[in-house]
This record gives C-alpha cells, sequence and structure tokens, in this order.
C-alpha cells in the first residue's frame, strides 16, 4: 500500500473522524489504480475480440469427422485424382488420334486432287480388216501376212502371174502337164501342186490347195525361195 503523508500545516492540526476516512478512502482508491495498471495485460498478449473461432470439420449429417470419416475421405481424394489423371490420358490419346485421323485425312484428299478425276479411256480395238471376197482382196489379203512373215512381194507381181497362170479362176486346174500325168495336178490362182503347199504352206491362212489366200501366200512363199519374190516370176515356175 502506498504511503500517505499529510502536509506539514496539518500536522499541528488535530485529525478528526470524518478527516481520516477521506485519507483512508484516497489511499484506498490509489491502490486500487496502481494496481489495475500492474495487472492490465498489454494490447500484444491480448486476443484479438474479432478473431475467428476454430470451427471444428463435421461429416455430412453434422457430426464431427471421425477417423474412419478422414480414411474415406482420403480414399475419395485418391480416386477423384486417379480419375481425373485418368480422363487426362484418355483425353490425351484422343487427341493423338483425332490429329492422326485428320492428317490421314488430309494426305488423302491431297491424293484425290492430284488424281485425275477421269481416267483416260483405253484406245478402243481395232475392228479386225475387212476384204472383199474378190480377186481385189485376195490379193490384198496374202499381202499383209506376206508381211507379217517377211516374204517378199507385190500386188503387180501377185496380180500378174495370177493372170497368166489362172485368169483369175480360184478352181482352175491343169489336167494336161506333166505334173497332171504325174497325178499331181496343178491348182488354184496361181497353180500350185499339192506337194509344193504342204511344203510351203503359211500358217494363218487354210489348209486348202484352193482356198484364194492360201493358195497366193504359198506360192509367194515358194518363189521367195526359189526366186527371191514373186515379182521375178514372168513365166512357168
Amino acid at each position: 500500500m502506498l504511503g500517505f503523508t499529510l502536509p506539514r500545516a496539518a500536522r499541528n492540526t488535530r485529525i478528526t473522524r470524518a478527516h481520516k476516512v477521506s485519507a483512508a478512502l484516497v489511499a484506498t482508491a490509489s491502490c486500487a489504480a496502481a494496481l489495475s495498471l500492474t495487472a492490465a495485460p498489454s494490447d500484444a498478449a491480448t486476443p484479438s475480440a474479432h478473431a475467428p473461432a476454430a470451427v471444428k470439420p463435421v461429416s455430412a449429417n453434422g457430426l464431427p469427422l471421425t477417423a474412419k470419416d478422414r480414411a474415406d475421405d482420403g480414399k475419395k481424394d485418391k480416386v477423384l485424382a486417379s480419375s481425373v489423371a485418368d480422363h487426362l490420358k484418355v483425353t490425351g490419346v484422343e487427341k493423338q488420334g483425332h490429329t492422326a485421323k485428320e492428317a490421314a485425312s488430309r494426305s488423302v484428299e491431297r491424293k484425290a486432287i492430284a488424281t485425275p478425276k477421269t481416267a483416260p479411256k483405253a484406245a478402243p480395238k481395232a475392228a479386225p480388216k475387212r476384204y472383199a471376197n474378190n480377186l481385189d482382196g485376195w490379193i490384198r489379203q496374202s499381202l499383209d501376212i506376206m508381211k507379217a512373215k517377211g516374204i517378199p512381194g507385190s500386188y503387180e507381181g501377185l496380180h500378174r502371174n495370177i493372170m497368166r497362170e489362172s485368169s483369175g479362176n480360184p478352181n482352175a486346174v491343169n489336167d494336161w502337164d506333166i505334173n497332171a500325168i504325174n497325178g499331181i495336178p496343178s491348182k488354184g490362182l496361181l497353180q500350185v501342186i499339192q506337194p509344193t503347199f504342204d511344203q510351203y504352206h503359211v500358217a494363218g491362212t487354210a489348209n486348202k490347195l484352193t482356198d484364194p489366200v492360201a493358195n497366193i501366200t504359198a506360192a509367194a512363199n515358194y518363189a521367195a525361195h526359189r526366186y527371191g519374190s514373186i515379182d521375178n516370176v514372168n513365166s512357168a515356175y
């Protein structure tokens, strides 16, 4: 308790009961003020009146979370994280596949653009050449075959010898010369005997002595071997 001293002037003055009571009250008030200043905490140590109170986590039903609830929540978080990761992987794979498909589609489109819309048509096969069924037609057909087989001869050489030998008659037969006497008469447009025809017959023609084209082609083949060409024959051969 703090001491209280009366003024010197008052020391010689008689203190009444009322004075004693007043002095006690003043001393008591002073002590209380000193005690309150000493006991009051500083602002730094005083908790903030506005600080929020700690909130305990609760479950969906409003009850405090148990250890099992926390474990279940941890598992759910792991499952959710795994699901998100899987989704990201699948999404990445799908994007790669989509990109690859787009690239393939662009490649196909480029090829389609590069390819002509209409392919050129193949040239039609040439129709078989037709020849007149007469002396002119027979000579012309024989000349085409001779050319393909490499047998020399001309239209003029064939026509000239035909007119001398048979007058253009494909069925003409010589029944009076030595060949006829020997039983192998000359026949056809160029009067060919059967043995000569058999030996010089040209493949692709009829195997018949009196056939006009076969007769002309075989005789020209024989003349090419013996005289160099039918053009070189001017008499019986």
